[in-house]
Parts: C-alpha cells; sequence; structure tokens
C-alpha cells in the first residue's frame, strides 16, 4: 500500500491517494480540483474507486462529485446524510477495498458526523485517517456548529480521540486538517504522525480528565474565516459539478469592470503588493495571489458577491479560479482586460499606497498589527493597536485617522489591510514589508507579550 499526500499549502488541509497495491485506489477528502488525483492516477495507472469523506467540511469544497464523474464511488458517514448518491457509512461500516479492508470509525467531536477510516489487510492495521479528531498536537476545533454545541462537541472529541489510542502505537496517523489550518486547535508543523507521537508529544492528551481537556481545548480556539459558516450546507447539499477545468475569466473593458464594482461587485487586485502599491484602481482589495490567497478571500469577501479580478502578466488563471472555486465562490464576473495599465489608458485614475521598510517609517505614525491573536501575543510592538485582518473591515471606522503603518510579519497582510484602511476612507496609510521586531527597533519600541 501506499499513501500519496495531497496538500493545500493555503487551507492547511492534506488529502490522501492510497494506492491499494491492486490497481485502484481510494481518495480521503478530495480538494475540488480533480487534477492532482487524474494524474496520480494516471501516473500509476490506478483507478479510483472510492472517494471517502471524514466529515462535512466547512474550510473547502469537497471534490468527491468531480471525483465520481471518473469512477470513484463516494463515501460519507450515515450520520449526516448527502443529498445526492453516496455510500452511507455508520460507525463500523467497512468498505472491502481489494485486500484491503477500510473500516469508518465514529469518532465525533470535530463535527457529530466524523468518521475516521482505519485501514487494515486482515487483521493487521496499516494506517488511520483522523481527518480532525486527531491531529499532530492537537485535535480540530468543536465549535464550528456554534456556540450550542460546543461543549458537547468537545466532550464528544475527548471520547473519539481516546478511542483512537487504544490502536497500536506504530499506526501511522493521517490527519485532513494540519498547520495553517483555521479547523485546528493546536497543532504543530507536523502533517502527519502516529498513534504513540500523539500519546507522548500532543498537549491536549495530557489532560488528566475530561472537563481538563474541554477546558483546554476552548481556551485555545482562535477566529476563523466568515465563510466557514456556509459550506457545511453546500457540501451536505452537493456541490455543483465543474469538470476537469474551471470556467476562464471573461474579460472586461474598464467601463464594464467599473459598472460591475458600482452595482456591487468586489474588485480583488492579486497582484504581488510591490506592484499593487506602485498604482492600482481606487478601492480596489490586495489579496496577492499565493498559497493563502484563498482563506483571505474567504475572510473578507462576502461569497455572494460577484468578483472582478486585476491580474498582470504573472497571474495564474488557472489556478486563481480554482482557489475561488474551492471555497465555494462561484460568482467569478471576469477579469480587468489590460489590467492597471488598460485602466489608466482610459483616462481613470490610478492609486498609491506605499509599502516602506522599517527604517522609513515616521515615528508619528499609529501602529495597526493585523496578525492572528497567537502571533499578536508571542511579541508586538509597545504602543500598537492589534486588530487582526479578517475582523478590519469592521473595525476600520474604529481606527484613529491619523497617519498608519499597518504591519503583519511579512508584507502581504500588511496590503491587504492597508487597502482595506484606504477603502473606508483612511487618507495616510502605508503597508510594512517586515516583520514586528524590526519595526521596533527601527523605532526604538520594546516588543511586548500578552
Amino acid at each position: 500500500m501506499r499513501i500519496v499526500p495531497i496538500v493545500d499549502e493555503g487551507l492547511g488541509n492534506s488529502s490522501y491517494v492510497v494506492d491499494l497495491g491492486d490497481g485502484s485506489a481510494v481518495v480521503i477528502d478530495p480538494f475540488r480540483d480533480p487534477a492532482p488525483y487524474l494524474r496520480e492516477a494516471e501516473r500509476h495507472g490506478l483507478r479510483l474507486r472510492f472517494a471517502a469523506e471524514t466529515h462535512l467540511h466547512a474550510d473547502f469544497v469537497s471534490g468527491s462529485r468531480e471525483l465520481a464523474r471518473h469512477g470513484a464511488r463516494v463515501v460519507a458517514s450515515a450520520a449526516a446524510p448527502v443529498a445526492f448518491p453516496a455510500e452511507l457509512l455508520d460507525d463500523g461500516g467497512e468498505l472491502d477495498a481489494g485486500g484491503i479492508t477500510v473500516r469508518a470509525l465514529g469518532t465525533p467531536g470535530h463535527t457529530p458526523e466524523h468518521l475516521s477510516y482505519l485501514l487494515s489487510d486482515g487483521a493487521r492495521p496499516l494506517a488511520v485517517f483522523t481527518g480532525g479528531t486527531l491531529i499532530p498536537g492537537g485535535v480540530a476545533r468543536p465549535d464550528l456548529l456554534g456556540p450550542e454545541h460546543t461543549e458537547s462537541l468537545a466532550r464528544a472529541a475527548y471520547h473519539s480521540v481516546r478511542r483512537l489510542l487504544a490502536l497500536p502505537d506504530a499506526l501511522p496517523v493521517y490527519p485532513t486538517h494540519g498547520p495553517g489550518s483555521f479547523c485546528s486547535a493546536g497543532g504543530g508543523g507536523k502533517r502527519v504522525s502516529t498513534i504513540g507521537e500523539e500519546r507522548a508529544a500532543n498537549p491536549l492528551l495530557r489532560a488528566a480528565t475530561e472537563e481538563e481537556f474541554v477546558r483546554v481545548l476552548l481556551s485555545g480556539l482562535g477566529s476563523y474565516p466568515h465563510y466557514f459558516r456556509e459550506l457545511r450546507e453546500v457540501n451536505q447539499a452537493g456541490p455543483a459539478v465543474v469538470g476537469d477545468e474551471p470556467p476562464a475569466l471573461r474579460a472586461l473593458d474598464p467601463a464594464e469592470a467599473e459598472r460591475l464594482v458600482r452595482d456591487g461587485a468586489e474588485l480583488v487586485d492579486v497582484r504581488d503588493i510591490e506592484a499593487f502599491a506602485r498604482g492600482h484602481v481606487p478601492g480596489s482589495l490586495s489579496i496577492a495571489q499565493r498559497a493563502q490567497f484563498t482563506p483571505w478571500l474567504g475572510w473578507l469577501v462576502r461569497r455572494d458577491r460577484p468578483l472582478v479580478f486585476v491580474g498582470d502578466e504573472r497571474t495564474d488563471r488557472r489556478a486563481l479560479v480554482w482557489a475561488a472555486l474551492s471555497i465555494g465562490y462561484e460568482h467569478l464576473a471576469g477579469e480587468l482586460s489590460g489590467g492597471v495599465d488598460a485602466w489608466a489608458a482610459s483616462g481613470r485614475a490610478l492609486a498609491r499606497l506605499p509599502l516602506v521598510e522599517p527604517e522609513a517609517v515616521d515615528a508619528r505614525r499609529g501602529i495597526v498589527d493585523v496578525r492572528q491573536a497567537d502571533e499578536w501575543q508571542a511579541g508586538h510592538v509597545d504602543g500598537a493597536e492589534h486588530v487582526e485582518l479578517g475582523a478590519l473591515p469592521e473595525r476600520a471606522g474604529a481606527l484613529p485617522g491619523e497617519p498608519l503603518v499597518v504591519h503583519c510579519a511579512h508584507g502581504e497582510r500588511a496590503m491587504t489591510g492597508a487597502s482595506v484602511l484606504a477603502r473606508a476612507g483612511h487618507r495616510d496609510v502605508v503597508a510594512l514589508r517586515g516583520d514586528p521586531r524590526r519595526l521596533a527597533a527601527a523605532l526604538g519600541r520594546g516588543v511586548e507579550r500578552a
């Protein structure tokens, strides 16, 4: 048996192609773009036999229906049945995958219907795919269904984890959520572990009692993108099937793009932050195309808004469309044809937003730190105002109108934050290229821990 991880670095998730050794494969928690799975199947002459879901995902659109077009049978939990053709498994249900048995283990906690999949060769366990029930250094968060369900799911997670700990110490653990996933609670830098490693090193598993486990788990939950509240229903109802190639972005002239934005479309500039700083369409939101593009789109833009993109010659348009579709953003109005050059050539003004090094920051500027709460707590510039980037659109009006510098850890989130403030009416905003320690040193300020 061979296990090939397919990793989405931006979402912090892993899916898996499990080569069963008989010319067929099981795919665990596939992403919406079928290309990586089809390539793997073609490369090794595999037939995709099953596409198995551990749970109804909140952070990405399932790709099981895409793989069903290629012959895979969709497998899901009977505890929250999907509204499209699938083989539904209860706790203890099994799939005969050639010489390998795939057994469903009911492991609620991250979600009520959650299944883990234990793969065995006869009586010999080979691997367990734990979704969000057990991840290296933590578990997945139990609060995505709302506060009325959080404590009961946290308690369910306690018992589910202990069920998994009854498996052999040497058994490999393959989770779906991992480093960088906003679904994770706790967790370190590893994507794969073993039962024994988690027993020995997972901080949540040091809890001596159920009460302590629940207390520690619920005390470590950060914020999460708004679109998480919507995708569970999308995945249960059945996402639309896109096909092997996503739709091409429609070319929009400046007048058409302007009209769409006036009618409510979101203008998203996906160029690098240096290009955005030099000139951009006024009111556009800077989210540079990179691995983390996807969650920030989902955090800052409503799913029901049409999207108009601004790119350049370096933009990977296929990847851009799949990134949007992967989290359920279906209303892709098009792309500004010719980019900002065409906008300027039409006689329309460009806006500029300075990108500065720490040593060039005027000490009189107010500092806005848009990193996540755990980053802020680990060390921040004395006197900085902390507003997580995801909360900045709602908080922009409450920030002082004085000149501001926005910073993150590198620069991309800072530019996104600065673009949010600029379109909210702040007239003297700059984005920092660099980290808070460099800024503190340049301004002669200390670095505090919360």
